[in-house]
């Protein structure tokens, strides 16, 4: 059974953290609740191989960690981005030690891949967003036009997998010796 959730009018951050979830994740923005479209295939390919490579990088040397559908909650927003890489020093902890459900940061790389019913504006506002309040990198992914493109401070960069094309995207700070383009990226839809 999929979860919806009225949407109340006057809401404040607060009260919608005290709201059930629904499924797929609402995001509360600019005192307004939306629900993220339900992934299908190439999606969920992307985000699960995406968050998958970025954590062979980051793991093993306590750098980050790349993961998918965290709720991120920060300047009046409840943000759910498709992937939240997280500095390893920034990673929220419970007194055991272990990982905190509640998280209440800006993440430092914020990934967002398009689906087919979700406005790019709105994608692209959360990124920018994000930026604006300490995210160092963003990057939009869109499986139909096979692109990634790239925000950080100035203008964005559209990569596109196309043959030849193997520029390397840009990655966080400590992660610059990892290689990765818009092809590799898109390798992992054929099966």
């Amino acid at each position: 059974m999929i979860a919806t959730i009225e949407k109340p009018k006057n809401l404040s951050l607060e009260d919608f953290l005290k709201l059930p979830e629904t499924k797929p994740a609402s995001e509360f923005i600019n005192g307004e609740i939306t629900q993220k479209p339900m992934p299908k295939g190439k999606h969920s390919t992307l985000q699960i191989e995406l968050a998958s490579a970025i954590n062979q990088q980051t793991k093993t040397q306590k750098l980050a960690y790349a993961l998918p559908e965290l709720r991120c909650n920060f300047a009046d927003r409840s943000i759910v981005p498709d992937i939240a890489v997280i500095r390893w020093e920034n990673l929220p902890r419970d007194l055991d030690g272990e990982i905190a459900d509640q998280f209440n940061r800006f993440p430092d790389w914020i990934i967002e891949i398009m689906s087919p019913d979700q406005s790019v504006t709105l994608v692209i506002e959360k990124i920018i967003f994000c930026l604006e309040h300490g995210t160092e990198l963003g990057w939009l992914i869109d499986p139909n036009a096979k692109s990634v493109t790239v925000f950080q401070k100035g203008l964005p960069k559209v990569h596109l997998a196309k043959e030849g094309n193997c520029e390397s995207l840009a990655v966080i700070k400590g992660l610059e010796n990892w290689q990765i383009s818009a092809i590799d990226i898109f390798n992992w839809l054929k099966v």
